[in-house]
C-alpha cells in the first residue's frame, strides 16, 4: 500500500494567523498519526511563514512514523535537516518569493549541485528524494545524482484530470516506469486530492508515498481531521503492483 505523508503547512498557517499556539502543531501531528498516517511532511521556507524553523525541531521529537522535510537546499535549509537527520528530504527548486511549489528540478542543469548535496544528506543516513516533473531526461540524470527517490510533481495531472484523466495520467506513467527501471523510488504530491487519488494510485507503477497537505487539511474542516485521514487512506487501498522498495 502507497503511504500517506501529511502535510501540515496549512496547520502552521492558521496558527500563525493569530500568533500563540492553537492550534497546537505538535498535537496535530501525532493525531494525524494516530488517525493511521504514515507520515508527516513539513515544507519551511525563507520567510518562515507557515512551518517555522523550530516548528521542524520540535516535530522531531514527537513524529514516530516518517518524517520528511521539504524545501530549496540553502544553507539555512541543509543546517536544519544535517541536524534534525529527518527520515527522508526532499529537494524543492523554490523561489523565495514563490507561494507554493511549481516547477520541478532541471537535474540536467543542475546534477553537479544536486549531487554535491545529496552525497551529503546520504553520508547522515538521510533518504534523499528530487521533486521532478514527468520529463524522461530529467528523470535519468536524478538517477545520476545518487537520490534514492523522486517525487513527481502532479499538478498537472490534478488540472486536467476532471477533463482526461487518461491523457493526463499518461505520462506520469512513463515516468514513474522509468524510474522503476533505473532504481529510483516513487513518491508524488501537489493538488491530489479524494477525487483524483485513487486513479493516480492505481495507475502508477511502484507509487511508494504521497505527501498531500492543502487538500486534505481543507477537506478536514468539513468532514473532520480522522475522518479525512481514514478517506485518503482508502483512496490508496489497492492491490500491490510489482511494487519496490527503494531506501
Amino acid at each position: 500500500m502507497t503511504k500517506l505523508s501529511v502535510n501540515i503547512n496549512k496547520v502552521a498557517t492558521l496558527r500563525n494567523a493569530r500568533g500563540g499556539d492553537t492550534p497546537n502543531l505538535l498535537q496535530v501531528a501525532k493525531d494525524c498519526e494516530h488517525f493511521g498516517a504514515q507520515g508527516i511532511t513539513v515544507h519551511p521556507r525563507p520567510d518562515q511563514r507557515h512551518i517555522r524553523y523550530d516548528d521542524a525541531f520540535a516535530l522531531a521529537e514527537v513524529v514516530n512514523t516518517e518524517y520528511n522535510i521539504e524545501g530549496n537546499p540553502t544553507d539555512a535549509f541543509i543546517d536544519i535537516v544535517l541536524k534534525i537527520k529527518p527520515t527522508q528530504v526532499t529537494l524543492v527548486p523554490d523561489a523565495e518569493d514563490v507561494l507554493t511549489s511549481n516547477a520541478g528540478w532541471d537535474t540536467i542543469k543542475n546534477e553537479s549541485f544536486l549531487t554535491d548535496i545529496i552525497s551529503v544528506f546520504k553520508a547522515e543516513g538521510i533518504r534523499t528524494s528530487i521533486f521532478i516533473e514527468t520529463e524522461l531526461k530529467n528523470i535519468e540524470h536524478a538517477k545520476k545524482t545518487g537520490a534514492d527517490r523522486i517525487e513527481l510533481y502532479t499538478e498537472d495531472y490534478a488540472k486536467s484530470y476532471s477533463q482526461d484523466r487518461e491523457n493526463a495520467i499518461a505520462p506520469f506513467v512513463k515516468a514513474a516506469e522509468l524510474a522503476s527501471q533505473i532504481g529510483l523510488g516513487i513518491n508524488a504530491g501537489h493538488d491530489l486530492n479524494l477525487g483524483n487519488l485513487n486513479y493516480f494510485a492505481k495507475n502508477i507503477p511502484g507509487l511508494l508515498e504521497v505527501s498531500i497537505g492543502h487538500a486534505l487539511i481543507s477537506d478536514a474542516l468539513y468532514l473532520g481531521l480522522q475522518s479525512t485521514i481514514q478517506q485518503y487512506l482508502r483512496q490508496l487501498e489497492i492491490p500491490a503492483r510489482n511494487a519496490q522498495s527503494n531506501g
